[in-house]
């Protein structure tokens, strides 16, 4: 599968057979260009601007916002009822982990996780491959939150997304101390291609550019 960022917690998951995923489209306040990409699923972890801007993406797609198990186009979608903040949502509501199973690949999308994860969580999300997690703090879980979950979910390769860079302007933290903690690497191409046997045995790090460089 291939997997591009476009900034913020916004992905496109392309697998081999061309069947595409696009996470949490955001709209221009965010800052980046917009994700003016096609699709034939958009999932969206919960209704605020900058993950829900549906019209920033092309093509006939099936929206998956809710939790519970969907089955899309040959792909499978498991949602996960979580919170966007450590209050039980008091202050900023639910959220809904998303573990999207493409070319026999687990990519869990955290959203804007607002907490560290109790058991009950952790077992509904289950076995993981890829995890897409916040980092930025504020809105989210911060960095060291982020690798309380990364230690929690055990995935092989962990992606950060919504961080500070310099087009956006909220007040969430950079990716340098997350990568930092966990030994992580910033990967220059906005693209990274993987496998199964690429993933075997792996436990890596990354921040995506947002655009090539």
């Amino acid at each position: 599968m291939k997997i591009r960022y476009f900034g913020h917690s916004c992905f496109k998951i392309v697998s081999e057979n061309g069947t595409s995923v696009v996470t949490d489209p955001f709209d221009k306040t965010v800052g980046y260009p917009l994700p003016e990409t096609e699709a034939d699923i958009v999932t969206s972890s919960h209704s605020h601007f900058d993950h829900n801007y549906f019209k920033a993406v092309k093509g006939d797609y099936k929206i998956v916002n809710t939790p519970g198990e969907h089955d899309v186009k040959g792909v499978h979608i498991k949602g996960v009822s979580v919170f966007h903040d450590d209050e039980h949502g008091a202050k900023r509501g639910k959220n809904i982990i998303f573990v999207i199973e493409v070319d026999g690949i687990k990519v869990c999308h955290a959203g804007d996780l607002g907490h560290i994860l109790t058991d009950d969580m952790i077992k509904d999300i289950g076995d993981i491959d890829v995890l897409m997690v916040p980092i930025g703090g504020y809105y989210t879980i911060d960095d060291r939150q982020a690798v309380k979950v990364v230690e929690q979910l055990k995935p092989k390769l962990t992606i950060a997304m919504h961080y500070r860079t310099s087009n956006v302007d909220f007040p969430i933290e950079t990716e340098d101390n997350f990568l930092k903690m966990t030994g992580g690497q910033k990967i220059q191409s906005n693209e990274i291609e993987i496998d199964k046997n690429y993933l075997e045995g792996r436990k890596e790090v990354i921040a995506l550019n947002y655009k090539n460089s």
